[in-house]
């Protein structure tokens, strides 16, 4: 497959990583995210499986070469092996990724995998089973570890575990989640929590700086490896006695958007530029009046609008209310 043009923005940064909601809907009532449960924000369908397959096409054409799947939680779409298989099969998209909160997750894997899915991020915001239930809700951390544990044995190529960082909710945690992975042949990723529209006071109480994380690595003889040119924004770290990796993600930190290559499409179809722009665009009415190439072009002509930098440090989170809208 010819590639039309390398999608890239104003400040050269190449972007080959697309973000891919496909519902909004999540299952989870996570504390920093929908405390109080899902409440749609739209009454308008979610992409079909042929929307689906043409905005791979025009992201494909553009030399995207990796789609990660996302919700809210993406599981709950019963099409979604379906989903995988479209993007997997597109010419030009070499990954498929998904991010599940893994509730059952280990009845869907395999196959999601015979579907085509090469990478796997689940989420365990604490390693202790009645933590993990006052965080999300639900009492589903044996799962989330069974899943971890399936997917390695599924052979997928690559088996990530996430962890949002809070003060008063898992600090306490970090040597239990470090021995996690010493035994293990996954990434754990610390994901700074991020303030929302709607969890302003939560994230003031809450937020923990990935910089304390950084240093007690470094401090410790973890040595930080080259990251993939496919790869997300994660800082990934090293140690020889330990078979895992951990990654930190750290929006708030110095350069964080410098290296951006990835866009996002809500699962209603809008084109996000930025996790937090004030704006989006849709590309709903394209996805059938136009062709992938027509498509391609429109995404080049979209980009010029994408920010050097979000606005975070200034307490601006844009338009997304929750994460659980683009899945992060």
């Amino acid at each position: 497959m010819s590639i039309y043009h390398q999608l890239t923005d104003s400040y050269q940064r190449q972007f080959t990583y697309l973000r891919l909601s496909v519902t909004d809907q999540c299952n989870f009532r996570c504390n920093y995210c929908l405390p109080d449960g899902y409440s749609a924000a739209s009454p308008d369908p979610f992409l079909s499986l042929e929307e689906i397959q043409r905005v791979a096409a025009a992201f494909a054409l553009n030399g995207t070469k990796k789609i990660r799947i996302t919700g809210g939680e993406p599981t709950l779409r019963k099409d979604l092996a379906d989903i995988i298989r479209i993007c997997k099969s597109t010419p030009g998209i070499e990954t498929v990724a998904l991010t599940s909160n893994g509730y059952k997750i280990t009845q869907q894997l395999p196959a999601l995998v015979d579907a085509g899915l090469d990478q796997l991020n689940l989420s365990a915001d604490s390693l202790e089973p009645a933590n993990f239930e006052m965080i999300t809700g639900h009492n589903k951390l044996q799962e989330v570890l069974a899943g971890i544990d399936l997917a390695i044995s599924l052979g997928l190529k690559r088996v990530k575990l996430n962890v949002v960082l809070m003060r008063e909710f898992n600090r306490n945690e970090l040597s239990k989640f470090l021995e996690f992975v010493s035994n293990r042949p996954i990434s754990l990723r610390f994901i700074e929590l991020m303030q929302t529209g709607d969890n302003v006071e939560f994230f003031k109480k809450q937020h923990v700086s990935g910089a304390e994380i950084q240093q007690h690595l470094e401090q410790n003889n973890w040595l930080q490896v080259l990251r993939d040119p496919h790869a997300g924004p994660a800082v990934e770290y090293t140690h020889p006695h330990y078979e895992g990796n951990i990654g930190l993600i750290m929006p708030y930190s110095k350069d964080f958007c410098s290296s951006c290559n990835r866009l996002r499409v809500s699962s209603h179809g809008n084109l996000h530029l930025c996790l937090f722009a004030d704006a989006h665009e849709s590309l709903r009415p394209y996805l059938t009046q136009e062709s992938s190439a027509q498509l391609a072009k429109r995404l080049q002509h979209l980009l010029g609008g994408k920010k050097e930098t979000h606005d975070l440090h200034e307490g601006n989170s844009g338009s997304t209310r929750h994460l659980a809208m683009l899945g992060g």
